[in-house]
């Protein structure tokens, strides 16, 4: 497939591993790096083995995310990266911790512990070791720790029509939401580029879904298997892509580009 027409429909990053997304209009990008403040900050499980001082990937369960927590969709967080200020809203009155603080940290983290009901022995630890990312597919290699993710509206909508059920796409969590390609184009181009102004990626893979995409992000309930309808749909389980910027520069919503062949 050369020249297809696309259109960047958002931008997000997520400043907190299993947090909220950070919706964005426009976003720098340097090559061969990852999204701008994405994923530089966790909260590490009792013993999940993460060692600030000499940080390896490890597996997303071994940190507070959807995939084994499907409360977290239901707190609307908030967080900045300069000031590291984290606001976290639930049903109670909102909470504003300075995580440069020591106790404050400690304090965030036993109010999720709390809040979620986590079923771990002691509460999670606030972790972070910049420039090491806490990405999904940060355990297959340095290159992927940087991939940028992109989610197909029209691989979305296919879905939605094949099982008759409403799929909100922010339950994939992606970095860039594109518009404009056929179904599932996207999968069938590992290799190809993506090419938006001056800013270029090449498709490194495709995304493989797992249970985290089952909750709703609007009711933090578990009431779709995601990955089980596309393996029954689709014979995979696998909806978006991840990118590597090739080529940098600044990208921005509405933003019209095109896929073809390197």
């Amino acid at each position: 497939m050369s020249d297809t027409p696309l259109t960047i429909k958002e931008l997000n990053r997520f400043p907190v591993k299993g947090l909220s997304a950070e919706p964005l209009t426009s976003v720098d990008l340097v090559a061969g790096e990852g999204m701008p403040g994405d994923r530089l900050f966790g909260f590490a499980r009792f013993n999940s083995g993460f060692d600030p001082k000499d940080p390896k990937p490890l597996p997303k369960d071994r940190f507070v995310v959807l995939l084994k927590v499907a409360g977290l969709a239901g707190l609307q967080t908030t967080f900045d990266d300069t000031t590291q200020q984290l606001e976290i809203a639930s049903t109670q009155t909102p909470q504003t911790f300075d995580m440069r603080d020591p106790a404050a940290s400690v304090a965030a983290a036993r109010f999720l512990h709390e809040t979620l009901g986590l079923a771990d022995p002691e509460p999670p630890r606030f972790v972070s070791s910049a420039p090491h990312r806490f990405t999904d597919v940060s355990v297959v290699s340095p290159q992927m720790m940087n991939a940028i993710s992109v989610l197909n509206l029209n691989s979305v909508r296919d879905l939605e029509e094949r099982v008759g059920a409403a799929i909100h796409p922010a339950r994939f969590r992606a970095n860039i939401v594109i518009d404009g390609l056929p179904p599932y184009a996207e999968l069938d181009a590992v290799g190809e580029v993506l090419e938006f102004g001056d800013v270029s990626f090449r498709i490194l893979s495709r995304t493989k879904r797992c249970a985290a995409t089952e909750v709703n992000p609007e009711t933090a309930e578990r009431d779709l298997k995601i990955p089980y309808l596309l393996r029954k749909e689709l014979g995979h389980m696998d909806m978006g892509v991840y990118v590597e910027v090739v080529s940098g520069g600044t990208v921005k919503t509405a933003q019209n580009g095109r896929m073809h062949r390197d």
